[in-house]
């Protein structure tokens, strides 16, 4: 890779890095009311239901998983994928007794991919 690239690389996720722990001053899980983490990578999209006061990962989802995909014709990368993604999440969630939680974007912006997972954990009864 040429260094311009790294440089450029790094840059941005440095970025992301500042904006992220700027979003988290403010975003923080509890036990009544926990955090609803997304990350994106450029190939999948994964989520969390995280309680930080305990420590503790609630529930996940991720278009990695098989189950996930099935009827997805697109990538697992897509709005699409990452719809189901905000579904499984907020059905697992349900089940460990999970109504409401707070949206943690991982300090990208809420467009796109990360609009769809909160969009399908909202069509599957999740409260932000």
């Amino acid at each position: 890779m040429s260094e311009h690239l790294t440089k450029k690389i790094k840059a941005k996720r440095h970025r992301l890095k500042r904006a992220h722990a700027r979003l988290r001053k403010r975003v923080a899980g509890t036990s009544e009311r926990p955090r609803l983490a997304v990350h994106k990578t450029l190939r999948y999209i994964y989520a969390q239901v995280i309680d930080d006061q305990g420590g503790q990962t609630l529930a996940q989802a991720s278009s990695r998983e098989a189950g996930i995909l099935e009827g997805v014709t697109s990538s697992p990368g897509s709005c699409a994928a990452a719809k189901r993604v905000g579904e499984a999440l907020a059905e697992r969630a349900r089940e460990k007794g999970v109504e409401t939680v707070v949206f943690d974007r991982g300090g990208v912006i809420y467009h796109g991919k990360v609009k769809a997972v909160a969009d399908g954990a909202r069509e599957k009864g999740l409260k932000f």
